[in-house]
């Protein structure tokens, strides 16, 4: 399947990361410009998800090299293994948490729309977590169940605009050869699989999909992971 990516240009906001690396690859495999963003000097795109002015400086940058941008994939978050179980009630740690993912997605996202309306045309994925519906730990289901609420907020928001805007919610993502998850276990993914359907969703034959939260992985209802 042609998914008429050749010379679209996509920004990975956290491009560095396992997800990111594998969604980089995956899309410049179909022909696409896909630049990498972090905080990092390495990245292809410093940018810092936090700070707004680096974020507008970061998409001006873009557009100035490249001339226009079409797609924007945002991943940028510690894994959820990395959030201290401690604090998974803290109302501090929940804020901190709610800011560096699902308000990250938003600063991005509103700094690509006005590119985006004007083109009548954009692809944003977020990527969240099977977490959103887990009360194994209130911080990582929160930021993902904010997440997963504001990109539904800006497809609704700018439906019939030409945009789309979808998340993609992985369960536990590693690489484990393609293993079969245990029968009513939630099922891994790894970094592979999780980039072929985000690249499927920034490609132009996905516009009729938005405002959606994407399993990858079987997710099972109420089910921690």
């Amino acid at each position: 399947m042609d998914l008429q990516l050749n010379d679209r240009v996509i920004l990975v906001v956290g491009g560095r990361g396992i997800v990111g690396r594998a969604v980089v690859d995956t899309l410049r495999q179909e022909g696409a410009v896909a630049l990498s963003s972090s905080r990092s000097p390495k990245a292809d795109v410093q940018m810092d998800l936090a700070d707004d002015d680096s974020v507008r400086g970061a998409i001006r940058r873009v557009l100035d090299e490249h001339g226009r941008l079409d797609g924007l994939v945002v991943s940028a978050a510690p894994p959820a293994s990395t959030l201290a179980p401690s604090q998974s009630s803290a109302p501090d740690a929940v804020g901190q948490a709610i800011d560096t993912k699902a308000l990250g997605f938003l600063r991005v996202a509103n700094a690509v729309l006005p590119t985006f309306l004007d083109a009548h045309y954009g692809r944003i994925v977020g990527v969240s977590g099977q977490n959103a519906w887990s009360t194994s730990s209130i911080m990582a289901a929160a930021r993902n169940a904010v997440l997963n609420l504001a990109a539904k907020g800006l497809a609704d928001e700018h439906a019939g605009s030409g945009l789309t805007v979808n998340t993609v919610n992985p369960g536990p993502v590693g690489e484990r050869n393609g293993a079969i998850p245990s029968i009513g276990a939630a099922g891994w993914s790894t970094p592979d699989q999780v980039a072929s359907t985000i690249t499927y969703l920034v490609s132009p034959i996905a516009g009729a999909i938005s405002g959606e939260s994407i399993a990858v992985g079987h997710r099972i209802r109420g089910v921690n992971v």
